[in-house]
């Protein structure tokens, strides 16, 4: 039984959600492979080959797939699995949620969509009702195509591995789509899926102005900066910033909520995380039935005395 794992990246460096695809790979069992498909990417092969585990990194180099667009990419990963993959693991990224659901249609299989469990080789567990219930999945088909939450799984070692490095062909232009560009947000402060700390805001906050509390609070702790939907649709912020079932699904070490009610939406999205804080004015507030700490109060005095404390 052999696993392809398509690999995340921007063409220069492996995204962490890579590592929690693999250890996900590593409990159905088998030989793992590693799908590295972009345009001069040899840095992230040859990160990908570190990975523990790992035993065969497969590249394809292309300029067709220099922004792995899901029309050019799909079929290359259907052929890929037709050779001989039991399983086609990808994470649970806007990538990944693009390109799997074309595979499985090109291989006519049923695709299993952000597992957090492995049961069996054929049988996994993926939260359902935003998170509010887990469904037990088994499949019969021959290839069972799957988008990882990454959050469901401990990341593998980035090193220790020392997989073979061999290149395919087979990828070109479809001519189905193009890539015109893109806009990127620029920060200062770590990635919001893969931060250690996060900060969120939600309605309470009142308008974008008196997000500038959390920026400097999240400056003080090496935080990200997330928010609610609320507050996305309210226009506070953008909405790369959302956290939850339809946002980010984020499990860092310590997650403060100021100023969410905790909608069970927003809860889908955040409640893994290994210490939840919140602070709100409303002590009946749902944020608190998640959280470790919970502090009942007005958050504009909260947060300023909690800056002065951190120091």
């Amino acid at each position: 039984m052999s696993i392809l794992v398509i690999a995340e990246h921007d063409n220069a460096a492996l995204a962490g959600a890579t590592l929690n695809s693999v250890a996900a790979a590593r409990q159905i069992g088998g030989d793992i492979h590693v799908l590295v498909a972009g345009s001069a990417c040899t840095a992230v092969a040859e990160a990908a080959a570190r990975i523990e585990g790992v035993a065969r990194v497969r590249v394809a180099d292309s300029a067709a797939l220099a922004h792995q667009l899901p029309e050019n990419l799909a079929p290359l990963i259907a052929e890929l699995a037709r050779g001989g993959y039991s399983h086609v693991l990808a994470p649970a990224t806007s990538n990944g949620k693009n390109v799997l659901p074309r595979v499985a249609a090109l291989l006519d299989v049923d695709q299993i969509s952000e597992i957090v469990t492995v049961e069996s080789a054929d049988t996994f567990k993926r939260p359902i009702y935003a998170g509010n219930a887990i469904a037990t999945v088994q499949s019969s088909a021959a290839i069972k195509v799957i988008t990882v939450r990454s959050t469901g799984f401990d990341a593998v070692a980035a090193t220790g591995g020392s997989a073979a490095i061999e290149a395919v062909s087979g990828a070109g232009d479809t001519g189905l789509s193009a890539f015109v560009g893109e806009a990127l947000a620029k920060s200062e402060r770590p990635e919001l899926t893969a931060a250690k700390v996060v900060v969120s805001g939600g309605r309470g906050l009142q308008n974008g102005e008196n997000f500038a509390l959390l920026y400097t609070l999240a400056d003080q702790l090496g935080a990200a900066v997330g928010a609610s939907r609320a507050a996305v649709d309210a226009g506070f912020v953008p909405n790369d910033m959302q956290v939850g079932q339809t946002g980010k699904i984020v499990a860092p070490e310590l997650y403060i909520a100021v100023g969410i009610s905790g909608a069970i939406q927003h809860l889908a999205g955040m409640k893994d995380s290994k210490v939840i804080v919140a602070i709100n004015k409303d002590e009946e507030a749902p944020i608190f039935q998640v959280a470790d700490y919970g502090l009942v109060g007005d958050l504009f005095e909260a947060v300023p005395e909690l800056q002065r404390l951190i120091g």
